[in-house]
Parts: structure tokens; sequence; C-alpha cells
């Protein structure tokens, strides 16, 4: 099912609570007892959800009698445009541009600026430049035989810039990545669930594949399939309690978990799956939905490649975004069990 009104209200609500973009991200909100209507990431205090109601537009929010916020200012023009063309500056240069260059292109203070970039993106700029350099980084390391090259055609200033932050983008060094995970240490553990069997895989850093399916054997293959040249092999009794923990995972997808995750995406993917977290459990969103809520309303497509690509099931969430006409679309562990999972979401709501 999509989402209807009360819960689209629900899931603004909560973005107007984090400061975060939300699944439908052209909206304002609007507070009753001060008269005012404020982007969704304003850095005001927040209202009680009794005065605040929503509006899709600066027009129907002054047509409600309501004034703009002179703190977040939702009347500016083209503030999407502004951020899009700040993207695209950060994405073509070589050196990542500062803070106060880009806000005196969009004709803002850099701490106005700064504000208004992460509640489109959700992202700071600094964070997006080096996510754009790392995803360059990894298309570089795919195709150059020397990865000191690859660093350097990336927009590195050095190698060692770009060993300190790797880790955060890659999960791995570039090395290891470059060569499929090869010295890359890799301990799993399978077992059963309401929905057949679970695996859970983890690194020193964290959950790197949690799957869903019917034969132990068939996931174990595509572990190792995956991560072809690491050093794979059957967790002891220390990682009993790390699947332990995503088995409890499987069976109430609902309940928040504190999980170390270790995933490996470019930009674009990292913002859908945060995109996806804050999808209320039980709800579901469109790929369309998904895409306007990151800033890139023509981008379903790409959204719904990103939720292919993930690899933990359940941990990020992409079971719940489906086609716009409510259809459940591919899941990469069977459609029978995304509708399953949704259901159980649903039940452990009401």
């Amino acid at each position: 099912m999509q989402i209807d009104d009360a819960s689209l209200d629900e899931a603004r609500w909560t973005a107007v609570c984090t400061r975060t973009a939300a699944p439908d991200a052209d909206f304002l909100y609007a507070v009753k007892t001060t008269g005012i209507y404020c982007l969704p990431g304003c850095a005001s205090r927040r209202p009680r959800r009794e005065n605040v109601c929503f509006y899709p537009s600066a027009t129907a929010a002054r047509a409600a009698g309501f004034r703009p916020c002179l703190r977040c200012r939702p009347d500016e023009p083209k503030a999407d445009g502004i951020i899009a063309q700040a993207c695209r500056t950060i994405e073509d240069a070589l050196t990542p541009p500062s803070l106060a260059a880009l806000a005196a292109q969009a004709g803002l203070s850099s701490f106005h600026f700064q504000r208004r970039f992460k509640a489109v993106v959700g992202l700071t700029p600094a964070a997006y430049a080096r996510a754009k350099r790392a995803e360059r980084a990894r298309a570089a390391l795919l195709i150059e035989n020397q990865v000191t090259a690859a660093i350097f055609d990336a927009g590195f200033s050095s190698s060692g810039r770009f060993y300190e932050t790797s880790g955060e983008r890659l999960g791995m060094t570039p090395s290891v990545f470059k060569k499929q995970g090869r010295g890359q240490t890799i301990r799993y553990g399978v077992g059963a669930c309401w929905l057949g069997h679970v695996l859970a895989a983890a690194t020193e850093r964290g959950v790197c594949a949690i799957s869903l399916g019917d034969d132990p054997d068939v996931l174990i293959a595509q572990l190792k399939d995956r991560f072809g040249e690491a050093d794979i092999a059957q967790g002891g009794q220390d990682f009993q309690g790390t699947l332990d923990q995503v088995i409890a995972l499987v069976e109430a997808p609902a309940k928040l978990h504190q999980l170390p995750l270790d995933i490996q995406g470019a930009a674009f993917q990292e913002r859908v799956w945060q995109a996806l977290t804050r999808i209320p459990p039980g709800r579901t969103a469109s790929y369309a939905q998904v895409a306007r809520s990151i800033g890139a309303p023509t981008a379903a497509r790409a959204v719904a490649r990103a939720c292919a690509t993930n690899a933990v099931a359940v941990a990020i969430p992409c079971h719940r975004v489906v086609r716009s006409d409510g259809a459940f679309s591919g899941y990469r562990w069977g459609s029978d069990r995304k509708k399953a999972i949704l259901e159980r979401e649903k039940k452990a709501k009401e």
C-alpha cells in the first residue's frame, strides 16, 4: 500500500522533529500559535504536534493566513535550484570548494547556506564533497591499473588523505576494494527464522550482509561470490551474538536496531538508504516519493537500483518501497517476503 495522507503527515512530522527531508519533500509546515510557516529543516524551537499543519507550497500557506519564518526564509526563490547548483559545483570541482565560496555563489551566509544544503541533501557540503570524491575513486579503482593514479584522478590531494577517509566511504581500503575484498576478513553465520533462513556476515567494522532464503548453502555461496577474494569463514561462538541480533531484527522488523553496519555505497545510494530508514514501519513510499525526498525528483529508476543494491535486508528497509501504483515490485529476497515483512510491521504497530 502507498502512504495515505495521515501517514504522510506523520512522516512529515518526523521530518520536522529530526530536521530532515521527508518522504514527500515538497511541503512546508505552519504553526497555528505563531502564525508562521517554515521549511522542514528549520532550526527553530520544535512546536507541539497539535499546533502544526502542513502545506504543499508557500502560496498555500500564505493563503491560509500564515507568514514566512525569518529564520529559514521559506519564500526564498529557487531554494532547491540554489542547492542543485551547489551540488553541481562540488561534483565538477577537482578540489572541494570552501563553504564560504559555495555560500557566496548562492548569495547566502555560510551558516544559512549550510543549514539549507543539509535540509535538502541530507549531508553537509563537506560530507557531500567527501562522498563524491570517494565515488569517483571507487569508479577509478575499477579501471585504473595503479591505485595511486586512481586516488589523484578522484581529486584527493594526497594518497595519505584518501587512506584516512577511505574506510568511511568504501568500508575497506582502496587496494582491498580493487581486489574484491582480498585480505578482508569476513565471518558469517546462518540461522532459522520465520522467513526461512537468514545469513549474517560481518567484518571487523560491522555487519556487511544480511540475506534471506530457503537454502543455507545458496546463501553462503552468494556471500562468497560477492566477496570473492576475501577471507570468509563461518563464525564461532564469538559471532553468535551478532547472528542472534540479526535474527531478532528479522523477527521484529518494526523495532529500531543498534547493529553496526559496514556497507559500501556511492553518495547517491547512501542518500537513498538514509531516506528509506525514515519511512515508518509498516508503511510504504513509492520510488518517486523517495526520489523527491532526496531532492532528485527525476531519479525514480536510480532509486530503484539503489534499493536493489542494498545488501542488508531489513536493517535498511528497502522492503518499504513500492511502485507508484502500490504494487510490490522486485525484492532481492523475494516479493512474498517483502509483503510478509510489511504485514508483520503493520501488525506490530496496531
